[in-house]
């Protein structure tokens, strides 16, 4: 049986290929691949017109752990979490009214970059991270109010960074860093 040449192979989908660059900025978010790797697999991919070609510019990560998204969601009412909670990599917060209150600064927090994707619809959400985290908003849309969130004057490094995706809709977002 003879293959079918890469021309007459269905196109990638943008699905496919914004999940391949999403993996890549993970693996060198953790270390996995250098700078100048993560240039070259990148280049792969946007460049990539066959499936086997994103195979492997992927080929030597290792496979994705399970339990690192997880997604809370509500109708309505308060989503809540305090105290020692492990953070997983990527946290989907999602609410049609109600108000979103997460507080990481005693949380277990295992990797070097959170994405706390939010979607909510008119409520609220209040966020505390650690004193050393770098907080990265760049992602969010907001349509009504907007963020609060003051940069501190001496950041310390060595923390978690923690980058804020998705949409708000008539709530506002405050963001602090821990007192302690």
């Amino acid at each position: 049986m003879t293959s079918l040449p890469e021309d007459s192979l269905p196109l990638i989908g943008e699905d496919d290929r914004d999940t391949a660059v999403q993996r890549l900025q993970e693996a060198y978010a953790e270390g996995l691949i250098s700078h100048e790797e993560l240039d070259e697999r990148l280049h792969q991919v946007l460049t990539a017109k066959a499936h086997s070609r994103l195979v492997s510019a992927l080929a030597s990560l290792p496979e994705e752990r399970p339990g690192t998204t997880s997604t809370i969601a509500a109708a309505s009412g308060r989503i809540q979490r305090r105290g020692a909670w492990r953070v997983p990599r990527i946290l989907k917060v999602e609410s049609a009214y109600g108000r979103a209150r997460l507080d990481l600064s005693r949380a277990i927090i295992e990797h070097p970059v959170i994405d706390i994707e939010l979607q909510l619809g008119t409520g609220g959400a209040r966020i505390t991270v650690p004193r050393d985290a770098v907080v990265d908003v760049g992602g969010l849309r907001t349509q009504w109010k907007d963020l609060r969130y003051k940069v501190p004057r001496r950041p310390r490094s060595g923390g978690p960074t923690i980058r804020i995706l998705g949409t708000m809709g008539f709530g506002r977002l405050k963001i602090r860093h821990a007192r302690r």
